[in-house]
């Protein structure tokens, strides 16, 4: 009998638990997006002014809006993810975290600084680690980082900084989920047409710079709806599955949700193992009303989105583990060598850096 080799393919026992914790029993991705901060204080401001409040959110708003949308979408899922400010441990610690659902927590704060000389870089969340995520009994750590490969300084500080949490998370034994975004330059608008044209090479450049460093790759739809052709986005979609080395998921990005839809149909018929989607499913919540009728709207409107888009990727998604050349059937004849534990953290340690340092630091 032939013999799958984890190790081979950089599976530790923590990672390859994480894989089968935050996919569904076959081997695809339906994940949902919590994270986004920046833009609940924006949708929550919008509805605050409404009823002719100008403020921002309180902690104790934030915390109902996150464990709403916790209690109510989270068991349609495969996964969640969550920040450590308002939902991480308070989804938990309140039981609103359902069972059964992978738990991912993000590294990086929302926000990212700009400057006219570098790009945008990446901001950690204070006093939080990956070592925290892990101690938690988190699944995966997230990271996001903004890319633009014609940013060569950015470009450095960003890939550092992926290359840092990849080695945590090998010392830790925890699964690394690894999202990229575009960016307008300065002088542009997300709606300017030399972005727009140049979004799909960035997108596509950067998955093939970065997505080594990762155990699963969250890539933005290379190409927009509308601007560009079907069969110039067919083609944007194969060479994005080409470039991403490790299983790869869609983001949402606050897209509407019937294109959202038309993206995912499309990147699952082109290689993608799944979707972790947010504001697309999500972000009407904040302009519904009173709290009964917000939970009202998630429970008919949002849960209806996300078991659509959940039964597109059960029936169209390509397994994480095609990826690596396995079939289901392939995982009873995974060889376990005797006292496998004796060398085990020391193992990870060591292979971190040596990993990485085997890496290419080519952009392109």
């Amino acid at each position: 009998m032939e013999y799958i080799d984890l190790a081979t393919a950089g599976l530790s026992p923590g990672k390859f638990l994480g894989l089968q914790r935050i996919a569904d029993t076959g081997g695809t991705f339906t994940m949902l997006a919590l994270d986004q901060n920046e833009a609940i204080v924006r949708m929550e401001r919008s509805a605050l002014a409404q009823l002719s409040e100008d403020r921002d959110p309180t902690y104790e708003e934030f915390v109902v809006a996150k464990g709403n949308l916790t209690r109510i979408l989270a068991p349609h899922s495969s996964a969640c993810l969550l920040d450590a400010p308002y939902g991480a441990w308070h989804t938990v610690a309140t039981g609103r975290f359902p069972k059964g659902v992978g738990l991912l927590v993000c590294l990086e704060r929302t926000t990212v600084t700009t400057d006219d000389g570098i790009g945008r870089i990446t901001l950690l969340e204070d006093d939080w680690s990956v070592a925290k995520i892990k101690g938690m009994g988190a699944d995966a750590v997230k990271l996001l980082v903004h890319f633009e490969p014609t940013h060569k300084e950015s470009v450095r500080l960003q890939r550092a900084l992926v290359r840092k949490v990849e080695r945590e998370c090998r010392k830790h034994d925890i699964l690394f989920l690894l999202e990229t975004l575009s960016y307008p330059l300065q002088g542009e608008e997300s709606s300017s047409e030399s972005y727009l044209k140049r979004k799909p090479t960035s997108v596509i450049r950067t998955a093939r710079a970065l997505s080594k460093y990762c155990d699963v790759y969250k890539a933005e739809f290379p190409g927009t709806l509308g601007f560009d052709v079907e069969a110039k986005l067919t083609r944007n979609l194969e060479k994005l599955n080409n470039a991403c080395r490790k299983p790869w998921v869609l983001l949402s990005a606050g897209t509407d949700f019937p294109d959202y839809r038309r993206q995912v149909e499309m990147a699952l018929r082109h290689g993608a193992n799944g979707i972790l989607g947010g504001r697309s499913f999500w972000q009407e919540y904040f302009s519904a009303g009173t709290d009964v009728e917000r939970c009202r709207w998630l429970s008919t409107v949002a849960i209806r989105r996300l078991q659509e888009i959940s039964t597109l990727v059960h029936d169209e998604a390509t397994p994480w583990f095609e990826r690596y050349g396995w079939a289901l059937s392939d995982f009873t004849a995974i060889e376990v060598p005797e006292k496998w534990y004796e060398g085990y953290g020391k193992k990870a340690r060591r292979g971190a850096s040596s990993h990485s340092a085997e890496q290419s630091d080519n952009a392109d």
